[in-house]
């Protein structure tokens, strides 16, 4: 679950949800700028499903008595958390093995330099999984590869610019991970790092556009009221808030 903090509520949104927005990102790519075009369905699929793993869980939101706050994808407890990984990325492999060895990089870049022994474990997994599948496929890690997976990451990251950020938030208060710009670089921009902001309600704009056009997504959400959470507990309070759809014009 995407968690983003107002007064009275939380805006929670799906993690499958938010992949549609990276999904309509990746497939908008101009074709000049995308390597490796034969791969491009593989790499879309990737994009669409990289966070299929969530699709369990996030039905059943967890509250996080710590923080009182609904638990989200950067807290969630670790070993459930990495169990869900690993079935999600075995399912995307199953899917397509090249959308499944991105997938497997993009995961097991979040543990590279874990110290707990879950961690570990599931960075050594995800590895052998990685070998097998470069040669299944009768690949290498090459340079056409690492695009893919920035670009999985790019399109991952400029949709939860749109979900950690309510619309229209100025530029110094918006969310610490996106106020020196998306960490990707692509030579097409001339290695420099593309930064996004929002002019106004409806639209983010872009230093350095990948797509084809102004791209015009929808976002669906749910604003959980932290009363109703009182009453209702998380799971009735997210289940009963109706779903709400935040339209984002990327230029």
């Amino acid at each position: 679950m995407i968690i983003h903090e107002r007064e009275h509520e939380f805006v929670m949104v799906a993690q499958h949800d938010h992949a549609k927005v990276s999904h309509d990102a990746a497939q908008n790519w101009r074709d000049d700028y995308f390597l490796g075009k034969e791969r491009k369905n593989s790499v879309v699929l990737a994009v669409r499903e990289h966070d299929r793993c969530w699709i369990e869980p996030d039905k059943d939101p967890l509250w996080n008595e710590q923080t009182q706050q609904p638990y989200s994808f950067m807290d969630y407890p670790g070993s459930p958390k990495l169990a869900f990984y690993t079935k999600g990325i075995d399912e995307i492999a199953q899917m397509d093995p090249y959308a499944g060895l991105l997938c497997s990089l993009h995961y097991a870049s979040f543990l590279k330099d874990a110290t707990s022994t879950i961690g570990k474990n599931f960075w050594n997994e995800e590895k052998q999984r990685q070998q097998e599948l470069l040669k299944e496929l009768g690949i290498k890690k090459n340079e056409l590869l690492s695009f893919h997976l920035n670009l999985l990451k790019f399109c991952d990251n400029l949709s939860l610019y749109i979900c950690l950020n309510d619309p229209g938030t100025p530029k110094a208060q918006e969310h610490y991970f996106y106020r020196n710009g998306f960490p990707q670089k692509f030579s097409f921009a001339d290695n420099q790092s593309i930064h996004a902001e929002w002019l106004d309600q409806h639209t983010v704009s872009l230093s350095y556009t990948p797509f084809k056009n102004n791209l015009q997504v929808t976002l669906p959400f749910k604003a959980v009221g932290k009363k109703f959470i009182k009453e209702k507990g998380l799971v009735d309070a997210y289940r009963q808030s109706p779903v709400l759809w935040r339209k984002v014009t990327l230029e």
